[in-house]
């Protein structure tokens, strides 16, 4: 594949770098600020930086502590995210985001390809059925099967809220088996860019290795595909990853969520 095909890893990257970054990254937050090359996001859940390139930041240790203190001393979250991506610089940007009392979570892989290559049907297991969560006890539903998975996630109020705020760009999709909730995921749509991002995605144990996270995401991709979305991307847990590829998506990068808590630093 040339390197000039949209489809080729560098360009997908640098696709993603340029439209996915920094003011895509804090859309729908209540508050924004800038501080040099970041911009810092409040929401409801808590708070999230991004940035599309620190090299060449004079003081990057200065620049980590500002940001520090204006969670904690300006803001009322109890944590915030940093989230760093593999291919970033400086390449110690990490071990100084340690230093400063953040904690690494898991690394997950970035990836990304055409929304073509994800729309196929997929068959379902007799009487599985996938339909997108749009009243409340379904939104609920949904919710609260990412959250028993998971360990943690948004509650039933929260992920209703964040569907009401995206304005029609984020959808909550479902399977369902006699009335159980099976499967979640959600995809959100980035207004101004040529990408919609596949989150969230969930499967009871019991149901796995079935198709269902499979046709789960061919039917969010073909929903993207209606809204003329081109591309498709996600933070993939090994879980996920490989079904993600077997689908036609490719590695760009990884990320790792670098995590600020209060109580943390109270107590150091």
């Amino acid at each position: 594949m040339s390197e000039r095909s949209p489809e080729h890893p560098a360009a997908l990257l640098r696709a993603y770098d340029e439209q996915l970054r920094r003011d895509a990254e804090v859309q729908g937050a209540d508050v924004v600020t800038e501080d040099g090359p970041l911009v810092r996001g409040v929401f409801s859940w808590g708070g999230f930086v991004s940035y599309r390139d620190l090299d060449g930041v004079d003081d990057l240790d200065a620049l980590i502590e500002r940001t520090a203190a204006y969670y904690r001393d300006e803001t009322a979250v109890d944590q915030f995210e940093w989230k760093t991506r593999g291919h970033d610089l400086p390449v110690d940007l990490t071990e100084r985001l340690l230093a400063h009392g953040f904690g690494a979570e898991e690394i997950e892989t970035v990836m990304a390809g055409s929304v073509e290559r994800l729309v196929a049907e997929v068959p379902l297991p007799d009487g599985v059925t996938i339909k997108q969560a749009t009243d409340p006890a379904d939104i609920t539903r949904a919710a609260v099967l990412q959250f028993d998975v998971f360990g943690d996630g948004a509650t039933p109020e929260q992920a209703q809220e964040r569907l009401a705020r995206s304005k029609g760009y984020g959808s909550l999709w479902m399977a369902e088996f006699d009335g159980q909730a099976i499967s979640a995921g959600r995809l959100e749509i980035v207004p101004g860019t040529e990408f919609a991002g596949l989150w969230g995605g969930v499967t009871q144990a019991d149901w796995r290795g079935k198709g269902i996270y499979r046709a789960l995401t061919a039917a969010r991709a073909r929903h993207a595909r209606e809204r003329g979305v081109r591309y498709l991307h996600s933070d993939s847990l090994e879980t996920s990853r490989p079904i993600l590829e077997r689908s036609g998506l490719i590695k760009i990068t990884t990320t790792t969520p670098y995590v600020w808590h209060r109580d943390a630093e109270s107590r150091a």
